[in-house]
């Protein structure tokens, strides 16, 4: 068996033969990109992906050129940096996952990045939702917060805002959740699965661990809580400054793009943690919200509700709301002021 077969894993394998016979355009904007490349890489091992278009500033012809010459069936193309190739490569997708933007530095926060990203983002979603109006679109740039109410003003502007198809990746949280939870109890983390609702920065972050039946408690507690809302400067920290998150992230979308695709083909009760347009709080004026969903053709199907929570668990969500909100009113004013 072939090392890009193996990397597939035995439930995608089992998937092959159905996948393949439906035709599902991935594009990536930001490809040739720390998070871009990895995540390239790795859907080009997806057999649900037919074709995948690699759209960046630079680099992305020679991305696709390196990846191209995997042995899966997935066609790959890379497109330069003009308004025409970006054109073409959003034609026909079925998700286009964007994860362009500048990384963070140290001691930086993802609010730090705010405008530059922010206008990245913004042109970006100009040409989507001129080019692939139906496209399911999942935001990766930071702050996520921000990026998708930016996201989902620009396609109000043009008429095609369809809010069960905009998605903030926030599957890292619950990635690290998992992760970090398995490491204070000796359990496999590749069976856990902590909820977190919220945002995607700081303490908007807020993991769920009493609805796994976990207690920890005092300095424990604060600790396991610190670390998965601010997992990210961990890593920026280890990198002496010189990278962020972005082989973790590119698995947690890869993973978010692998699910929508399941649901897309046909797959019930897919459920991912993301951030969307949310009824949940929005009498509180947070109008978009991140917790369990269900997935289906057209996107969003059902938005779980956050559940029980420990006295502990709703103050973290008291908190997180107060921020959030300030945070999605940020990416609205910003397109107001700069269209």
């Amino acid at each position: 068996m072939s090392f890009a077969r193996q990397m597939l894993g035995a439930t995608q394998r089992r998937a092959f033969s159905a996948s393949a016979r439906q035709a599902s355009k991935v594009t990536v904007l930001g490809a040739a990109g720390g998070i871009g490349q990895p995540l390239s890489l790795l859907l080009k091992l997806n057999p649900r992906v037919s074709k995948l278009a690699l759209y960046d500033i630079r680099l992305a012809p020679g991305v696709a050129a390196d990846i191209g010459h995997i042995n899966t069936k997935s066609e790959v193309k890379g497109y330069d940096a003009t308004q025409s190739a970006l054109h073409e490569a959003l034609e026909g997708a079925e998700i286009v996952v964007i994860p362009a933007g500048v990384p963070r530095k140290p001691g930086m926060t993802r609010d730090d990045l705010f405008n530059t990203n922010a206008s990245i983002v913004r042109d970006l979603a100009k040409a989507t939702a001129d080019a692939a109006p139906n496209a399911k679109v999942l935001i990766i740039s930071n702050p996520v917060n921000s990026t998708v109410p930016i996201t989902a003003e620009v396609f109000k502007s043009k008429g095609v805002y369809d809010p069960k198809k905009l998605f903030g990746v926030t599957t890292l949280d619950v990635v690290r959740a998992s992760r970090f939870i398995s490491e204070l109890k000796g359990t496999d983390p590749s069976d856990e699965k902590i909820t977190v609702v919220g945002g995607h920065s700081g303490a908007t972050i807020v993991p769920l661990l009493s609805q796994s039946g976990y207690s920890l408690e005092g300095e424990k507690l604060d600790s396991y809580v610190h670390r998965v809302q601010f997992g990210g400067d961990e890593v920026v920290q280890a990198k002496g400054g010189a990278g962020s998150a972005t082989l973790s992230m590119a698995m947690a979308g890869a993973r978010f793009t692998e699910s929508l695709l399941k649901a897309s083909q046909g797959e019930k009760n897919v459920i991912e943690p993301t951030f969307v347009e949310s009824h949940l709080y929005k009498d509180q004026g947070v109008t978009y919200f991140a917790s369990n969903v269900e997935l289906g053709p057209n996107g969003v199907e059902k938005i779980h509700p956050v559940g029980k929570l420990t006295a502990h668990e709703q103050g973290l969500l008291d908190a997180c709301l107060k921020d959030l909100k300030g945070n999605i009113e940020k990416g609205v004013k910003f397109v107001k002021e700069n269209p």
